[in-house]
């Protein structure tokens, strides 16, 4: 599904990005919050089932999956609710719904929008809307939301994957025919007339996944086949858009291919100028569930993160890969080990795929039919839209989608902790403990003997490690002076102020 963002970054976050290609993420110089988007839940309506799809158009966010009811920011299940049969429409800027209410008989597993806004194309299991006979697709316009009566391809089993580029719609899933021609996996139809273009790459497999090159001219395709029209291309493929003749692809044997005990697959295909990010899932022990990186023009590696926890989704925005997964060792990537739980939510660095500052969590609903928490992701450089299995998002009752803006702050560190005093002949040692930001990573201490400051230093911090404790000694003080003491840790906008603490110097 092609999801359209305006890559926006500051000439600064590009220079610290080739500076350290190897080294820690670089941090966008964004006041309050270190990549794109913050880590706190903006206000959204819920769904009372999954989200499978997402897409954007303009100030429009499209919505599909299980759900058969939305309801009210905050609402348990029953109350605040309004009928929404697997498909929904939500304003970008407030969360709330529109008007927008189709009536579909099945579940939605793909949505795609037109460059120009003007049409947004639903692909999966339905077979009617509004009563009309649609066959897995179906096409609206995006300004009446009405359905477009003349355009109705007919597609033999599930549509799981759309993107639109021009006139052509492409279109990836379960089925064996598309208008009662031989279309294996995938096929396209044209935008405005809906009859079927030669584009035919025969998978032998379902396609999960579909994403265009920013120009058009390439079409990535994954999911679990092994074959693109007979030749090998396990489970990612990059195809010509008019034939569906797949290119040379070198990037795509860092998926590892089936083994008796590990099958990974793409889950999902998102490209930004020149490179295309690709998410995998695996099956058994140590598969490889990761993030990996090419390049458009050439097809090569960039590089791989090898996170365990399968990656559903993804969004690149600006010099960051927003990930939806189940991620629970990281460690590989110099992250994360076991034990620390699972983080749906992470950003990786679109430099070097080392995880980035920006930590919110979902669960996953262990009764869904996925169990696997986030599972579709859309966004702009202002927004971060996402959709999946979960009950809760950073805690708080939040059912099915949630979103994520730049709105200046973000979250603040942790208090910081009365500081340890050791006081000797005409000094002090103040020994404090770091805290950690969920949506940066390096944050500054300022530690004061009561108004005046007497350093300020820089750490770097993630959540799921130990506290770390530094010590500076301030020899600014004479004997039998009683003085005090605390610590602020500041973020870029948000300042914490830990609790003071006094001591008699000796």
């Amino acid at each position: 599904m092609k999801k359209y963002v305006l890559a926006v970054v500051t000439a600064a976050a590009v220079l610290a990005a080739a500076l350290i290609p190897s080294g820690p993420p670089v941090e966008a110089a964004t006041p309050g919050f270190g990549s794109a988007v913050s880590a706190i839940k903006q206000t959204s309506w819920q769904t009372n089932n999954s989200v499978n799809a997402l897409a954007i158009s303009g100030n429009t966010v499209f919505a599909g999956g299980l759900f058969t009811k939305i309801r009210q920011p905050g609402k348990p299940a029953g109350q605040g609710e309004a009928v929404r049969t697997y498909i929904a429409a939500f304003n970008r800027t407030t969360g709330a719904p529109t008007a927008f209410a189709p009536k579909l008989n099945g579940p939605v597993y793909s949505i795609a929008t037109s460059p120009d806004g003007n049409w947004v194309v639903i692909g999966g299991d339905f077979t009617t809307v509004n009563g009309i006979k649609r066959s897995k697709i179906a096409m609206f316009s995006v300004v009446t939301g009405r359905m477009v009566s003349a355009w109705d391809p007919v597609v033999s089993a599930r549509v799981k994957a759309l993107a639109i580029f021009g006139n052509s719609v492409f279109i990836g899933g379960a089925f064996a025919k598309v208008d009662g021609a031989v279309r294996n996996h995938l096929g396209a139809v044209r935008l405005i007339q809906g009859d079927l273009l030669p584009w035919n790459p025969s998978a032998n497999g379902d396609v999960y996944a579909i994403d265009l090159s920013d120009n058009g001219t390439r079409v990535f395709v994954g999911g679990p086949f092994s074959t693109i029209n007979g030749k090998d291309h396990y489970s990612l493929a990059m195809t010509n858009n008019t034939t569906g003749a797949a290119y040379s692809f070198p990037a795509a044997a860092a998926i590892p291919k089936p083994t008796a005990t590990c099958t990974t697959r793409v889950k999902d295909i998102d490209t930004l100028g020149d490179n295309v990010y690709v998410s995998n899932g695996g099956d058994g022990s140590g598969c490889y569930d990761g993030v990996l990186a090419a390049q458009v023009s050439t097809g090569k590696l960039l590089w791989k993160n090898n996170c365990l926890g399968a990656t559903e989704a993804i969004k690149a925005i600006g010099n960051w890969v927003y990930k939806g997964s189940h991620a629970h060792n990281c460690s590989d990537s110099g992250a994360f080990p076991d034990g620390t739980g699972t983080h749906y939510l992470l950003v990786e660095s679109a430099i070097n795929g080392k995880i980035g500052p920006w930590f919110p969590n979902t669960d996953a609903d262990q009764s869904s039919t996925t169990q696997v928490g986030p599972l579709a992701m859309a966004g702009t450089n202002t927004d971060l839209w996402v959709g999946g299995d979960f009950l809760n998002v950073n805690g708080k009752p939040q059912r099915g989608l949630t979103r994520f803006t730049n709105t200046p702050g973000g979250a603040a560190p942790a208090v910081p902790k009365a500081p340890i005093l050791a006081p000797s002949s005409a000094k002090v040692s103040v020994r404090f403990s770091d805290v950690y930001d969920l949506d940066n990573i390096s944050l500054t201490y300022n530690v004061f003997r009561g108004t005046t400051n007497i350093g300020s230093f820089k750490y770097m911090s993630y959540y799921w490690e130990a506290r770390k404790a530094y010590t500076v000694v301030d020899t600014g003080v004479k004997s039998g002076q009683t003085v005090t003491y605390h610590i602020e840790v500041h973020d870029g906008r948000n300042i914490m102020k830990g609790p003071s603490v006094s001591v008699k110097v000796p």
